[in-house]
């Protein structure tokens, strides 16, 4: 089984494969692997989706109705489609079980790393601006975490890779990488605890007015009309986290 397999919480396989012999209801897909459970007799009368995270409980209940609807599981021998269908005790239930884009992500790719500084517990890395941190939908290779799992296999036994924070793709700058998980949960509480300060250098599109230092302590989280980008919102109506930001102007564009 591929390793990437195992740093995916939804896909973490085990049981054992069908008989050869045994006719197949679901196209034979080499990609996948199978679950075989009997409905107990205390889940009669239950909805399938319930009935296959009893059985399958290291699966989400998404990733298994969407596997329903994509006709990967079948019970007595008929595919079924509909992740509300009520089962009867003692039906034979099987799951084919595929990867998904996250699953494929987690794989070492070999990339050159402006590494500022290293040593047993951390590593620094600079990352240029184009660089996606963290595989997401639509960059599910290609990323920081990729070329850390390609830069040291110690990377592929740590939580993210070691990754404790994160830039924005188009933001260049330093991150901290543990190399260990006693590392990670140290630099981790380090950072909730704010005794770690981070300082970036911003250009502006237009000449700034007001005065030279401005402090912005509100809450930031996601932008309701834009989910790419982080915004100051109202706690109360959105999930936005405390934080404070302090500006200080350096320098202002000479008017025309």
């Amino acid at each position: 089984m591929d390793k990437a397999f195992l740093k995916d919480p939804d896909l973490i396989i085990s049981g054992d494969p069908l008989d050869s012999d045994t006719e197949d209801p679901v196209p034979w897909d080499l990609e996948a692997d199978w679950r075989v459970f009997e409905v107990a007799a205390e889940q009669h009368g239950e909805r399938l989706d319930k009935v296959l995270v009893l059985g399958a409980p290291e699966f989400s209940r998404s990733y298994l109705q969407q596997l329903v609807a994509d006709g990967s599981v079948s019970v007595n021998g008929t595919p079924l489609r509909k992740a509300s269908t009520r089962v009867k005790g003692g039906d034979q239930c099987r799951i084919a079980l595929r990867p998904t884009p996250q699953s494929r992500a987690f794989v070492a790719q070999p990339m050159a790393l402006q590494v500022v500084y290293e040593d047993a517990d951390l590593l620094v890395i600079n990352k240029p601006a184009g660089l996606v941190v963290h595989p997401a939908p639509g960059n599910w290779s290609g990323t920081l975490l990729n070329g850390l799992l390609a830069y040291d296999a110690v990377f592929g036994d740590l939580p993210r890779a070691g990754i404790v924070h994160r830039l924005d793709k188009d933001t260049s700058g330093l991150m901290l990488v543990g190399r260990s998980r006693a590392a990670m949960d140290s630099l981790v509480r380090m950072i909730a605890a704010r005794s770690v300060q981070r300082q970036y250098l911003a250009l502006a599109h237009r000449a700034w007015t007001g005065p030279n230092s401005r402090d912005v302590h509100s809450a930031i989280g996601r932008d309701p009309t834009n989910r790419l980008r982080m915004a100051v919102l109202d706690p109360s109506r959105h999930a936005a986290k405390p934080a404070r930001t302090s500006i200080e102007l350096l320098k202002n564009a000479v008017q025309a």
